[in-house]
């Protein structure tokens, strides 16, 4: 088996994605947005930095206790972040900067993001060290996973294995901001203890992967030698 088909079948084996009807259904909602920003004539870049804004807006709703409302409008954010992406296809095809733009801005949008969780979890919790706890390691694991991604790429591979990418970790903790705004705080802090957990797995998970794509490769390449 040649090392593109094995790295293949690892990808199908082990990259979490969500489910064909979720990605179908938000295609449908982004089209319309996709063509307004096109007739608005709205660069790629633009969104990102726009949905970056929208992060930082939904940062503050969270840390001052409004989580319905920063919930909706971190969901709003979130799917403004997939319209880049989809622009950009359109348009032709996104540029080196733009991709590097959207992966550093995304770094950014977590980290204010649970910079707000944090600062209502002090304000609100009469004992916050635990649950402020989770949530840095789930920020720590969080990158770790993204740049476990990026330096498998920086040596020509790919990592996108893994229990936690980025949208599926976005999803649990907007869930999770939600149900806190009902009361249910003690779901969101189980939520990022979750997500720390399926952080680190990840990034195990994507250091075996890399590790035996890169023994694969030298093998087929002292066979071919």
């Amino acid at each position: 088996m040649s090392a593109s088909r094995q790295h293949a079948r690892e990808l199908r084996k082990g990259a979490a994605v969500l489910p064909d009807w979720v990605k179908d259904g938000v295609r449908a909602i982004l089209a319309p947005v996709v063509r307004l920003a096109i007739w608005l004539h709205l660069t790629p870049n633009t969104i990102t930095v726009i949905g970056l804004l929208i992060t930082v807006g939904a940062a503050v709703l969270v840390g001052s206790g409004w989580l319905l409302v920063g919930a909706a409008v971190l969901t709003a954010g979130s799917l403004l972040d997939a319209v880049d992406g989809a622009l950009a296809r359109a348009q032709g095809g996104g540029t080196p900067f733009g991709s590097f733009l959207d992966s550093t801005l995304d770094r950014a949008s977590e980290a204010i993001l649970y910079t707000g969780i944090a600062v209502w979890f002090m304000d609100t919790l009469a004992e916050p060290t635990l649950p402020v706890l989770a949530l840095l390691v789930a920020l720590a694991g969080s990158f770790l996973v993204s740049y476990s991604r990026a330096r498998a790429e920086g040596i020509g591979l790919t990592a996108t294995v893994g229990l936690a990418p980025r949208t599926e970790r976005l999803v649990l903790v907007i869930a999770g901001i939600a149900l806190a705004g009902l009361g249910f705080t003690p779901i969101l802090i189980g939520i990022l203890a979750l997500v720390a957990a399926l952080t680190v797995v990840t990034v195990v998970q994507r250091i075996w992967h890399v590790w035996r794509l890169s023994r694969l490769a030298a093998v087929t390449e002292m066979k071919e030698g």
